[in-house]
């Protein structure tokens, strides 16, 4: 008898939705449906009580779990990010790119506003470090990477207590051999370290310098989140897990930890698949999705099929 666990862990509720196939008994599928406080000082251990307590409800057992998938979909990215609640993180770039994080893209929201008022960068002025190196545009190196250097600057984010590391060098996505010896040496150390040719891998320096800062500011975060949920599942006999994905795919832990950034819209993304799977199935192809949750709200048009986008904003 195969079963799938969704559980969906959001700021102020975790919900979990059990679907068990071909009971004995009916030989018909049977849907459960379970909701319970958050606990957003620890993530796992709600998810964990909730499945221990869907366990103890004698009118509804959970399947035997050692036959039990979990996909999971998760806000803990998101509201990192919105609530400033990530590692402390340091940004190491080409000499002259440390303020693009600030300067962005000549975009304004709100175009009339006379007092206009930035957020804070995930990266405070003072642990954005630039490395003197150079590739061209065929990604030729102009300027061999000095580690002397880098072992100073990674000396100096030890001093501050930072730890997590994003590398983002000029053209890197073309030769990430620079970015890979600062990783390298920052990992020695035990940083957490997101260079963006693992990240992202595209131009667009503002873009590909904020996505990979968004994940090292979130990484340590997520790693250490899912590293203990799969090791507590597991002694749950559970099976599998598996982490939505922003684009609504799913990764495995290692890969979500790894690159967190991905789930920064997971739960957002499972509630609008799965809310124009309903529609779908009831006749309704061209809808609009409210997702309505306790820190934020989510708003989706599918004009016939779920859109996609190449870029977002969180915060």
């Amino acid at each position: 008898m195969a079963s799938i666990l969704g559980i969906d862990v959001g700021g102020t509720f975790t919900d979990f939705l059990l679907w068990q196939d071909s009971l004995p008994a009916s030989g018909r599928g049977r849907l459960t449906i379970y909701k319970r406080p958050s606990t957003p000082e620890d993530p796992a251990r709600g998810v964990l009580e909730g499945l221990r307590e869907m366990a103890a409800r004698p009118q509804e057992p959970l399947a035997a779990r050692q036959e039990l998938e979990v996909a999971h979909g998760s806000t803990v990215a998101t509201n990192a990010i919105i609530e400033r609640k990530g590692a402390k993180t340091a940004l190491i770039t080409t000499h002259g790119f440390r303020d693009v994080l600030v300067i962005g893209r000549q975009t304004r929201p709100n175009l009339y506003d006379l007092s206009p008022r930035r957020p804070p960068p995930l990266v405070p002025d003072e642990l954005r470090l630039e490395v003197d190196e150079r590739l061209d545009h065929h990604g030729q190196v102009l300027q061999r990477l000095d580690s002397s250097q880098v072992e100073r600057l990674l000396d100096e984010l030890a001093a501050q207590g930072v730890e997590s590391l994003a590398v983002c060098f000029l053209f890197s996505f073309l030769n990430p051999e620079h970015e890979r010896l600062v990783a390298e040496a920052a990992r020695r150390r035990g940083l957490f370290v997101s260079p963006s040719h693992e990240v992202l891998p595209e131009h667009r320096e503002y873009e590909r310098t904020a996505t990979t800062v968004a994940n090292a500011y979130v990484s340590p975060v997520i790693s250490r989140y899912l590293s203990r949920l799969e090791s507590e599942l597991r002694k749950e006999g559970v099976r599998s897990l598996r982490v939505m994905a922003s684009n609504g795919g799913s990764m495995s832990p290692q890969a979500a930890g790894r690159l967190a950034v991905r789930t920064a819209l997971s739960g957002p993304a499972g509630g609008v698949a799965g809310a124009f799977q309903i529609a779908s199935a009831a006749g309704f192809d061209r809808i609009i999705t409210l997702d309505m949750g306790g820190t934020s709200t989510d708003v989706s048009l599918c004009p016939g099929r779920i859109g996609e986008r190449d870029e977002a904003q969180v915060g």
